[in-house]
């Protein structure tokens, strides 16, 4: 739970007891993360660093300064309204084109069908400089459901694609968005 004070985020851990038949499932090597009680949800590696952030969520592959790579996910909610013609595809296409970064290679945009949501996502090639220039991976994903529109962006080194590209497969397999849980120790969802 965040409480912001002065523009910073309070972070308050509590730690609740499951019950024996409390439904969540994830794949081995990972835990699941949710946010605002299910607006969105999604599986991330059981033992990366968790580094709240003012109006988003990162996990990292190690403590900073020693990362490798790193997830971010942001949402807002929407208004209700009939978002099946907003028009992602464009909009992340938009987004990837302004990407100040040193771009040697974009790729093509992916859609991903949901019964509840859409999503899509796509995935640039950049040289990154900051030390001594090494190609790097970015992508990027729009998922838009539910009256809630998240952004997940992944960050990594080209050459560890192999082993972190199963990562980004299993965040977007199991992005979920506003499936409201109830009662966090049973994992009971319900409509809103």
């Amino acid at each position: 739970m965040a409480q912001e004070k002065k523009g910073k985020p309070k972070w308050i851990k509590e730690i609740l007891e499951l019950k024996p038949d409390h439904g969540w499932e994830a794949p081995a090597g990972y835990k699941i993360f949710v946010a605002d009680r299910g607006a969105v949800r999604l599986n991330v590696p059981q033992d990366w660093y968790f580094e709240p952030q003012e109006k988003s969520f990162k996990f990292l592959d190690k403590k900073p300064p020693d990362e490798d790579c790193g997830l971010e996910i942001s949402f807002n909610h929407l208004p209700p309204h009939d978002w099946s013609q907003f028009p992602l595809e464009a909009t992340l296409e938009k987004i990837m084109a302004d990407d100040s970064r040193n771009v040697v290679e974009r790729g093509k945009v992916i859609t991903l069908k949901r019964q509840t949501a859409r999503i899509v996502w796509s995935e640039m090639k950049f040289i990154d400089t900051q030390a001594e220039p090494r190609e790097a991976f970015s992508r990027t994903c729009i998922g838009l459901g539910s009256n809630v529109q998240c952004l997940i962006t992944f960050d990594f080194w080209a050459d560890q694609a192999p082993q972190l590209t199963p990562i980004w497969d299993e965040v977007l397999r199991s992005l979920t968005l506003g499936l409201y849980i109830r009662d966090p120790r049973t994992g009971m969802a319900f409509p809103d």
